[in-house]
């Protein structure tokens, strides 16, 4: 029995799934993202997330914990402060009772779900961003140095940008198209001006309820508006050179194939998809775009069997595949 966790901004999702590739149990708790709940325990919050969520599928599944083989725990910020490392690393312990499992960053989940744990790049758009690829028992990660001055393509640098757009258009810097129209109206607003409080104050800058307008931005998109149609355009193109990024530090060469997938809410929408896929094709490399096998969740768990030296065959795995839902953008990296 196999269990993955993929840790996201927003919630975290659990999957337990056994070596004939059947998905036993699921389950969503909170998101554990630690940075942002500081303020109530840091890794404490992980721990508690993780009762919650291997709570719910042990009890769903009808086993003990002792009964999982091993896991995979992706977690957001998994290694983004090394002072912190040693302790994510022993709270999944807490809660499993056993040291049977391996810790790392949710891009790992990503890119294992996209490929199949295969080598190649995965790019991860959620709430934040960043691309992951293996080649030869190498991993690289680009992207992905915070909201604040990266995370470029996610829905939190989208919805930023239209904060900006909508900024720009309310003081005639830019003609008013849709998403000013399609803003004041989900944040019901009583003056322009109101976003300030509503952002800074009542919101305190939360990464998750900024990247929450994201959908907002394809809306005023779909609806017209050019200025929200191009910052989606110009998500895409971001992403694709995180992926070509990784490529170069993968050291793969200029005529060399290299598989490619995605993950994460952002490509729900289809402009950001044609965006980056469109910026891929045009390139001299022979980049190999493949849409995702399974969802990041399952990627964990297949990468837990992979770390317990009892990979999935390729039966179980063309089983898992059969009759696993493949939503590959609704996962823990959900646009809203």
């Amino acid at each position: 029995m196999f269990l993955g966790v993929d840790g996201g901004g927003t919630k975290t999702a659990f999957c337990l799934i056994d070596s004939a590739g059947t998905i036993r149990a699921r389950a969503l708790a909170k998101g554990a993202y630690y940075f942002a709940d500081n303020a109530t325990g840091g890794v404490d919050h992980v721990l508690r997330v993780l009762e919650e969520g291997i709570g719910v599928v042990t009890e769903t599944a009808g086993i003990d914990r002792a009964d999982i083989d091993h896991a995979f725990l992706g977690l957001p910020g998994y290694g983004e402060v090394p002072g912190d490392v040693a302790a994510l690393d022993a709270t999944p312990g807490k809660v499993l009772g056993h040291r049977r499992y391996g810790t790392d960053n949710d891009m790992i989940c990503g890119w294992a779900g996209s490929l199949g744990a295969a080598d190649g790049i995965n790019v991860i758009s959620g709430t934040g961003s960043m691309a992951y690829g293996e080649r030869h028992g190498r991993g690289i990660r680009t992207g992905g140095w915070s909201e604040l001055f990266s995370d470029e393509g996610s829905a939190y640098w989208i919805a930023a940008r239209a904060l900006n757009v909508f900024s720009r258009m309310s003081d005639g810097r830019l003609p008013e198209g849709p998403l000013a129209g399609v803003l004041r109206r989900h944040l019901g607003l009583t003056s322009d001006l109101e976003v300030i409080d509503i952002v800074l104050n009542r919101w305190q800058g939360h990464r998750s309820e900024i990247a929450s307008l994201s959908p907002l931005v394809v809306e005023a998109a779909g609806l017209g508006d050019t200025e929200a149609a191009a910052v989606l355009i110009a998500a895409g193109g971001e992403l694709a050179l995180l992926v070509d990024s990784a490529r170069r530090r993968l050291d793969y060469s200029s005529g060399e194939p290299v598989v490619v997938s995605y993950s994460g809410g952002v490509f729900r929408s289809a402009a950001v998809l044609d965006a980056f896929t469109t910026e891929l094709r045009s390139s001299a490399i022979a980049y190999e775009l493949r849409q995702p096998l399974f969802e990041p969740v399952v990627g964990a768990a297949l990468y837990a069997a992979k770390l317990a030296g009892t990979p999935l065959s390729t039966a179980a795995l063309a089983a898992l595949y059969s009759t696993s839902e493949i939503t590959t953008t609704e996962n823990s990296h959900d646009i809203a």
